[in-house]
Parts: structure tokens; sequence; C-alpha cells
């Protein structure tokens, strides 16, 4: 299977592996997917990472924390094996991207964090309310506190990494484990041994807008 023919199942085979999980939650999402469009850099206002060069059109953009995704396609296969291979396989030419700056967060963090969007409108100029992509994070990895606007649904698909929401105490997530952030939930993720992969979903009428740190913290 050639790369682009890889990128254009993403959509479809995330939808598919959502609908498999028949969570009542996920049921606004869904019912907005067909009015997002599908991203490749949509003209107008590329959204790019803020410390790099603008790119036009579908430009791949590629980040050091993709160095992690050989060991993640050599795994066996488990929960959304399909779409974990068709994402490693189209990763080359996709564009990746991150939220933060270095001054922001430090190299260690930045050469181990991307995440790129397979589903909706990358300008303000319209589309739908649902944005869908893939976060990946490296090993030990700490994403510190942070919120945003947008309601939000994370689904592991490898690496079994913890996430905290707001003051509460740390949980493991397991890959298939359905991760729900309310608007302006202040949120944390890490990883130990393994690297994570995980499917995301933005709702909000303004899918242009940035993560916001809530503060460094500590692990």
């Amino acid at each position: 299977m050639q790369m682009s023919e890889s990128h254009d199942r993403l959509p479809a085979l995330a939808r598919r592996l959502l609908e498999s999980l028949a969570a009542p939650v996920l049921e606004p999402f869904l019912a907005d997917w067909a009015g997002s469009q599908i991203s490749r850099g949509a003209p107008g206002r590329p959204a790019v990472p803020r410390a790099a060069a603008p790119r036009t059109g579908d430009a791949p953009c590629t980040l050091p924390v993709l160095r992690w995704l050989p060991r993640i396609a050599a795994q066996p296969r488990g929960f959304g094996s399909a779409l974990v291979t068709a994402l490693c396989r189209s990763a080359p030419s996709l564009a990746w991207r991150q939220s933060y700056t270095s001054g922001e967060l430090d190299a260690d963090f930045m050469e181990n964090y991307g995440w790129t969007e397979i589903l909706g409108p990358r300008s303000c100029g319209g589309g739908g309310q649902t944005a869908c992509g893939l976060l990946l994070l490296g090993a030990d990895t700490f994403y510190p506190p942070h919120r945003h606007e947008a309601e939000e649904i994370y689904v592991p698909l490898h690496g079994a990494a913890e996430w905290r929401q707001g003051d509460a105490v740390w949980r493991r997530r397991a890959p298939g484990t359905l991760i729900h952030h309310e608007s302006e939930e202040s949120h944390a993720m890490r990883t130990a041994a393994e690297p994570l992969l995980a499917l995301y979903l933005w709702r909000s009428a303004d899918l242009c807008q940035e993560s916001r740190l809530d503060q460094r913290g500590a692990a």
C-alpha cells in the first residue's frame, strides 16, 4: 500500500474505531464529522509549529518524535491495529506539528512530542466543529498540565500512559480507554518505558485555538 493511500484511509479508519466504542459522549463529535474537512494544510491559514517556517498546501512536516514510530510498528498488533499500521506507513507524508516552542518547554520534551491532524479545518475560514488527529509522545516523557476551550476526547492506541485530570490522582490508561476532557479542564500525561500513540478529537467553534500551559510543574 502506498503512503498516500494509507493517508487517505486514516479518517475512515479513525471513525470506524470510534464508532466501535459505542460511547454516548462521542455522539456529538461524530454527528459533526461530515461537516469537517480532511486536513492536508488548508489554504488561508495553515497550521504549523509556531517555531517552524510557514508551510502551505499539503507539504509534509516531520519532527524528532517520529523516531518512535518504527518501535510502535514492530509491536504485536492490539487495539486499533489497522489505524496504527496506516498511520505508521503514512507518517512521512503528514504534517506533524507542535503547540509550544522551545522557550516554553525544554528540548527533551520538544524532541518527544508531536501531533498530526487528519480531519478538520485548519483555518478560521469555515468547516465543521470537530477535529481529529493523533498525538505521539516518546517514552519517559511528561506532558505538563495544560488546557484549552475545546472539549476533547483521547483514545490511546499504543502504550499504557498515565493521565491526570485537574487535581485528581494519576491514572493508568490502557489502549482502548476513552478519556474525556471538558472545556478548560486541566490535564497532564506521562509515559514510562513505552511511547504513547493516541487518537484525539477536539470539538469547538474555534479549532484554530492553541493549548495553554498551566504551569511547568513536576512529574
